[in-house]
């Protein structure tokens, strides 16, 4: 998600808070209790300082707990040098709205350091994960906060948070999600935000007569989302003609090799340059004509500057927030539809609890049964959301807040938080 304000002056968090305040009535929620459902619960800031070649270094992490009405607060940690207080902010938010939306017992936070993991070595970022999370500890816990990999983490610096926490508690495996399996993690965890974006399409297609056969899709971002949503669409009978990342861009329109690209990637680190492909300038991976397509990076990426230019039939928010209020705006009146982040990328925390109920019962389940539960969550949650839009005649987006706002409101007032 990026950090800038839209055309309209609104920050992330403006914008989040906004979509809240149009489902408010949708949701039957009166405005007293607007104020208290918007706002965090809880924010903080810590220095982490690290030596490196005797040179000292610190940086500036942060955890936002946004609200835990429904259960223990639940997000990612990301490492990138654009993290700040107010991105943190409106991601727990967006956190709290998805692990309602798809009615798992966990509430909404977010978390990260301002810092480029690309420019430290492994020692380096194992010291920033080690102190970051021991600044964390007293707040975090398998019944209290939960955090998982974000942008710029991974399987590995889970274990490593993990185990900053159980220096301080003993051995908690349900600290943390999205570790490796030898500490705890789940099978189906890696791919598990990418493949709930193919799940979430291809019942969107089958609700509109359609199928994902044939269908084309372009993908923008390589990373761990991107590449596994690229690699089940295809497996669904899909066509991926481009992708991008960072360094390039590339387009084939008889249907990229995913498998043989994801090799690629694993061994240069980057899409540019894959033999069984054309190059394609990379900023115009959004404007490509196709069926499918599906932001899979940073946030804010379809504007109002842009919207217009979109030469697709359906928009699937891989990333978290990729389309602005202003750039929504143009893509519904030209009639794209959009299927919105709160449920498209709802894969990686709904599997997130699948491990946190695994090492709870510390009970390992095998693959076919978290490919199950995760389609019958998702499906489910999903079908709720086309039939709550056509009821009310809202968008999917409209209705995804709704139904969400309803969940956290009705957990509040059985609380006694709200008693309206």
């Amino acid at each position: 998600m990026s950090t800038a304000k839209d055309s309209a002056g609104q920050s992330p968090f403006d914008e989040v808070n906004a979509r809240l305040d149009e489902a408010a009535d949708l949701a039957g929620v009166p405005a007293e209790a607007m104020s208290l459902l918007k706002a965090p619960y809880r924010e903080i800031q810590v220095q982490i300082p690290i030596f490196s070649n005797s040179h000292l270094r610190h940086f500036s992490g942060y955890r936002v707990q946004h609200n835990a009405a429904r259960g223990p607060y639940k997000g990612g940690i990301r490492y990138h040098p654009h993290v700040d207080l107010e991105e943190v902010r409106a991601l727990a938010s967006l956190m709290t709205w998805k692990t309602a939306l798809v009615n798992i017992p966990f509430g909404g936070a977010k978390g990260g350091v301002a810092c480029d993991p690309s420019t430290l070595s492994e020692s380096e970022l194992y010291d920033l994960t080690t102190i970051f999370f021991s600044r964390l500890a007293m707040i975090l816990g398998p019944s209290r906060d939960i955090p998982a990999p974000d942008m710029g983490t991974n399987a590995k610096v889970m274990g490593w948070a993990m185990a900053a926490y159980g220096k301080m508690n003993g051995h908690t495996p349900a600290v943390v999600t999205g570790k490796p399996l030898s500490l705890g993690g789940s099978l189906g965890r890696e791919d598990a935000t990418g493949k709930g974006v193919v799940i979430v399409t291809g019942q969107w297609a089958r609700d509109n007569g359609l199928s994902l056969e044939g269908a084309t899709v372009v993908v923008q971002g390589f990373g761990n989302v991107g590449s596994f949503a690229a690699f089940h669409f295809v497996d669904k009978g899909a066509k991926v003609i481009a992708v991008n990342d960072i360094k390039g861009a590339i387009r084939n329109d008889k249907g990229l090799d995913i498998e043989a690209l994801m090799q690629y990637v694993a061994k240069t680190g980057t899409v540019a340059g894959f033999e069984l492909s054309d190059e394609l300038n990379s900023d115009e991976i959004l404007l490509q004509k196709c069926d499918y397509l599906v932001p899979a990076a940073l946030g804010g990426v379809i504007t109002s500057e842009n919207a217009g230019q979109i030469n697709a039939k359906v928009v699937v928010e891989a990333a978290n927030h990729p389309v602005t209020s202003d750039g929504e705006e143009i893509l519904l009146k030209a009639g794209v539809e959009i299927i919105p982040d709160l449920i498209a990328n709802a894969g990686g925390v709904t599997v997130s609890y699948f491990e946190w109920v695994q090492n709870i019962q510390q009970f390992a389940w095998n693959a076919e049964r978290v490919s199950e539960e995760l389609q019958r969550i998702l499906g489910g949650g999903f079908a709720q959301v086309l039939e709550f839009a056509k009821e009310n005649k809202v968008t999917l987006r409209q209705a995804s807040f709704g139904l969400a706002l309803r969940r956290v409101y009705e957990a509040s007032k059985a609380r006694g938080y709200i008693r309206l």
